[in-house]
């Protein structure tokens, strides 16, 4: 029980830096999109990969910030039926849907690992002409964010049937 106590509190160690990064990341977006807006419309200025860095800015903060999210407990729940519940449903809740959203995110990895070797077969970049290179780069995001989901799910359920077992 030792050992498995230790391996969640690893794994939300790694969500929360991960979210601190993605909140850090945030204050990175503000500063581009005003830096890309000030310079439109006071030099007439912009750049296709400053655009482009915006949204490429956005993949983290999402694919970061949902396992944060769970991990602080600012997960979205049907609050006027989860309210009413006993505290013993509730952590029976926690526990199925904790294991319910690691299903599902693992999911996720399993269906994005093709879409994501083949933009790095292509070496995936912009379209754009002036864009960013390298969205080969961003895509791995993608499962390497669902994976953190279902392990941050996973800890969830697991820190939810302890409670259940030594309270219930």
């Amino acid at each position: 029980m030792i050992v498995l106590e230790r391996l969640v509190e690893a794994l939300e160690g790694a969500v929360a830096l991960l979210g601190r990064l993605a909140a850090l990341t945030c204050i990175v977006l503000v500063l581009v999109v005003a830096g890309n807006v000030l310079a439109r419309y006071f030099f007439s200025a912009g750049a296709i990969w400053l655009q482009e860095l915006e949204w490429h800015l956005i993949s983290p903060i999402a694919l970061f910030g949902m396992s944060y999210a769970l991990l602080a407990g600012e997960q979205v729940r049907v609050d006027v039926l989860y309210e009413r519940f006993p505290a013993g449903l509730k952590r029976a809740v926690e526990v199925l849907t904790g294991l319910l959203l690691a299903l599902f995110a693992a999911w996720m990895v399993t269906l994005s690992l093709p879409f994501v070797a083949q933009s790095w077969r292509l070496g995936e970049g912009s379209p754009n002409p002036g864009g960013l290179p390298f969205r080969f780069a961003l895509k791995s995001l993608i499962p390497l964010g669902f994976a953190l989901l279902s392990a941050q799910g996973l800890c969830h359920a697991l820190r939810h049937a302890v409670l259940m077992r030594s309270r219930g």
